[in-house]
Protein backbone atom coordinates (compact mmCIF):
# COMPACT_ATOMS: atom_id res chain seq x y z
CA UNK A 1 0.00 0.00 0.00
CA UNK A 2 1.19 3.52 -0.71
CA UNK A 3 0.07 5.37 2.41
CA UNK A 4 0.99 5.03 6.07
CA UNK A 5 -0.92 5.76 9.21
CA UNK A 6 -4.35 4.41 8.36
CA UNK A 7 -5.22 7.09 5.78
CA UNK A 8 -6.93 5.99 2.57
CA UNK A 9 -4.23 4.33 0.51
CA UNK A 10 -3.67 2.96 -2.96
CA UNK A 11 -1.61 0.14 -4.32
CA UNK A 12 0.80 0.87 -7.13
CA UNK A 13 -1.60 -0.75 -9.63
CA UNK A 14 -4.57 1.28 -8.29
CA UNK A 15 -2.53 4.46 -8.72
CA UNK A 16 -1.58 3.47 -12.28
CA UNK A 17 -5.25 2.80 -13.09
CA UNK A 18 -6.36 6.10 -11.51
CA UNK A 19 -3.77 8.02 -13.52
CA UNK A 20 -5.62 6.88 -16.68
CA UNK A 21 -8.60 8.92 -15.45
CA UNK A 22 -8.95 12.61 -14.67
CA UNK A 23 -7.13 12.58 -11.32
CA UNK A 24 -4.59 15.19 -10.23
CA UNK A 25 -1.52 13.55 -8.69
CA UNK A 26 0.36 15.87 -6.34
CA UNK A 27 3.76 14.69 -5.12
CA UNK A 28 4.47 16.49 -1.82
CA UNK A 29 8.16 15.53 -1.59
CA UNK A 30 10.80 18.25 -1.45
CA UNK A 31 12.34 19.38 -4.73
CA UNK A 32 15.72 17.88 -3.80
CA UNK A 33 14.00 14.50 -3.41
CA UNK A 34 12.55 14.79 -6.92
CA UNK A 35 16.03 15.65 -8.23
CA UNK A 36 17.62 12.76 -6.36
CA UNK A 37 14.98 10.00 -6.70
CA UNK A 38 13.10 11.09 -9.83
CA UNK A 39 9.74 12.54 -10.80
CA UNK A 40 6.64 10.40 -10.92
CA UNK A 41 5.27 10.67 -14.47
CA UNK A 42 2.17 12.89 -14.84
CA UNK A 43 2.47 14.24 -11.29
CA UNK A 44 3.07 17.79 -10.14
CA UNK A 45 5.44 18.59 -7.33
CA UNK A 46 4.11 20.83 -4.57
CA UNK A 47 6.28 20.38 -1.47
CA UNK A 48 4.21 19.85 1.67
CA UNK A 49 5.35 23.20 3.10
CA UNK A 50 3.81 25.00 0.10
CA UNK A 51 0.63 22.95 -0.21
CA UNK A 52 -1.78 24.98 1.95
CA UNK A 53 -0.79 28.19 0.17
CA UNK A 54 -0.99 26.50 -3.26
CA UNK A 55 -4.49 25.13 -2.63
CA UNK A 56 -5.68 28.64 -1.75
CA UNK A 57 -4.15 30.37 -4.80
CA UNK A 58 -6.06 32.11 -7.52
CA UNK A 59 -6.51 29.49 -10.30
CA UNK A 60 -4.50 31.60 -12.77
CA UNK A 61 -1.63 31.93 -10.30
CA UNK A 62 -1.74 28.15 -9.64
CA UNK A 63 -1.58 27.43 -13.38
CA UNK A 64 1.36 29.82 -13.81
CA UNK A 65 3.23 28.36 -10.83
CA UNK A 66 2.61 24.64 -11.40
CA UNK A 67 1.71 24.46 -15.12
CA UNK A 68 -1.49 22.61 -14.25
CA UNK A 69 -5.11 23.61 -13.76
CA UNK A 70 -5.97 24.13 -10.12
CA UNK A 71 -8.22 21.38 -8.78
CA UNK A 72 -11.71 22.30 -7.66
CA UNK A 73 -12.72 21.21 -4.17
CA UNK A 74 -14.57 18.21 -5.63
CA UNK A 75 -11.93 17.06 -8.17
CA UNK A 76 -10.18 13.76 -7.53
CA UNK A 77 -6.69 14.37 -6.10
CA UNK A 78 -4.04 11.85 -5.03
CA UNK A 79 -1.14 12.88 -2.78
CA UNK A 80 2.11 10.94 -2.65
CA UNK A 81 5.47 11.16 -0.88
CA UNK A 82 8.26 8.75 -0.01
CA UNK A 83 6.75 6.81 2.93
CA UNK A 84 3.15 8.03 3.22
CA UNK A 85 3.47 10.28 6.25
CA UNK A 86 3.54 13.59 4.34
CA UNK A 87 0.82 12.48 1.94
CA UNK A 88 -1.39 11.78 4.95
CA UNK A 89 -0.66 15.30 6.23
CA UNK A 90 -1.42 16.69 2.75
CA UNK A 91 -4.78 14.91 2.79
CA UNK A 92 -5.55 16.48 6.16
CA UNK A 93 -4.61 19.96 4.91
CA UNK A 94 -6.75 19.57 1.77
CA UNK A 95 -9.72 18.28 3.78
CA UNK A 96 -9.42 21.20 6.23
CA UNK A 97 -9.59 23.58 3.24
CA UNK A 98 -12.85 21.99 2.06
CA UNK A 99 -11.59 19.50 -0.52
CA UNK A 100 -13.64 16.33 -0.60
Amino acid sequence: RLCAGGAPSLSYQELKDLKKTNVLHIDVRERWEIDRFGKIPASINIPLGELVEALQMDPTEFKNQYNQNMPSKSDPVVFSCLAGTRSKQALGFATSLGFS
